[in-house]
């Protein structure tokens, strides 16, 4: 499902974010990618979502060279990719719906198909009495919920996580987590990039370490540490 082939990312001034990349995800796993800040993690991410493109090397996500797309193609892309960010990154001038709606809008969907997905969707994350308010009235754990909403609205056949519980307490960050373990017992790919250790050692999925640029670690049932 998502493929990495000796990938390398380079930035100006002779940064190295990743260091010859070989990984394979196969659909339907859970996996967490973990490692200290600056690590490389977020660039991972963004490069399997065409935010980035490598230095070298080839990504492939279900059999398509992100690499190689055209700017007019990555939002093709991005509708088989949900995505979650640790902050949130919705649009403050609009409802809880307008949000979740604008990832359907976007793909093109029509106004029945919005109605009908939308209030299910939060139903899901448990916000169907929060529709109408706006992001700024909302908690951190409801805000990082409407995003859950707005990345498995379209029905993506992967969620890639960026720290999505970095700036939540304990327990909500465990209602996130919960979340996307549910999303993906119903067979959608979830990788979620995390400094969350307790998390992680307590579920022992799939863990892939990542330490100054480089895979140090694939363990398939892992451990923080």
């Amino acid at each position: 499902m998502i493929e990495m082939y000796g990938v390398s990312k380079v930035y100006p001034g002779q940064v190295v974010a990743l260091d010859d990349i070989n990984l394979r995800i196969r659909g339907g796993e859970f996996v967490f990618l973990v490692g200290p800040s600056g690590a490389g993690k977020s660039t991972f991410v963004r490069l399997v979502y065409g935010e980035e493109r490598p230095t070298r090397g080839l990504v492939l996500v279900d059999g398509r060279n992100v690499g190689r797309l055209r700017p007019r193609e990555i939002p093709y892309l991005r509708r088989r990719l949900g995505v979650v960010f640790q902050d949130f990154k919705l649009l403050n001038d609009r409802t809880v719906f307008e949000n979740v709606a604008f990832a359907l809008r976007v793909t093109g969907a029509s106004g029945r198909e919005i109605r009908r997905r939308v209030p299910a969707v939060l139903s899901l994350v448990g916000l169907e009495d929060r529709a109408r308010a706006r992001p700024l009235e909302l908690s951190g754990g409801e805000q990082q919920r409407v995003s859950l909403a707005r990345a498995i609205v379209t029905g993506p056949s992967a969620v890639l996580a960026d720290e999505p519980t970095g700036n939540l307490d304990p327990d909500t960050s465990w209602d996130i987590v919960n979340l996307l373990l549910r999303i993906n017992r119903a067979g959608t790919t979830v990788v979620m990039a995390t400094h969350a250790k307790a998390i992680v050692d307590r579920l022992r999925m799939r863990v892939v370490a990542i330490e100054n640029g480089r895979i140090i670690r694939d363990e398939p049932r892992g451990s923080y540490s």
